[in-house]
């Protein structure tokens, strides 16, 4: 079926999401910026495709959680954005390769493991405050994290 489907101009439409196994992370897209800097889109998979997802509190404070460690690990974030669909987040880093990326997302998942709140879950900084779920954060980062092995195999 995904033969007859006209390819779409967004990567991950592409993808046929039946054949995938998450969890996964896998690059969605690399860029090469005007001044020659490569920005990579990494798909970070925490559920499987239209049989799971996270909750949206949990996804909210999973975002907050990794935006704010990832970047004690590393200059090259320039977004961390979850899916809509709620199974997982893209990461945009400058000049990594998933080699790279890799052990940056276990060093901040076990930072998520040993977080004591969530960052900027209040009305002055965020946009949804109330919106959080530490406690469904870390059983997910816990989750993902005890899956390691399983990160490099995307396809099932």
């Amino acid at each position: 079926m995904m033969g007859s489907v006209r390819k779409m101009n967004v990567e991950s439409f592409n993808l046929d999401h039946r054949a995938v196994k998450a969890p996964y992370v896998r690059v969605a897209d690399a860029k090469t910026l005007p001044g020659g800097d490569t920005l990579t889109k990494f798909d970070v998979r925490f559920c499987q495709p239209n049989v799971d997802h996270l909750e949206m509190p949990v996804v909210h404070s999973l975002e907050h959680l990794m935006a704010e460690h990832m970047r004690s690990h590393t200059d090259a974030v320039v977004d961390i954005s979850p899916m809509g669909c709620q199974t997982g987040f893209y990461a945009l880093l400058l000049e990594t390769d998933l080699p790279a990326f890799l052990p940056l997302l276990e060093a901040t998942l076990s930072d998520v493991l040993g977080a004591e709140e969530v960052p900027a879950a209040n009305e002055v900084q965020c946009g949804w405050g109330a919106s959080h779920d530490l406690t469904g954060a870390q059983e997910a980062a816990r989750t993902f994290l005890d899956r390691r092995a399983e990160w490099e195999q995307v396809q099932a």
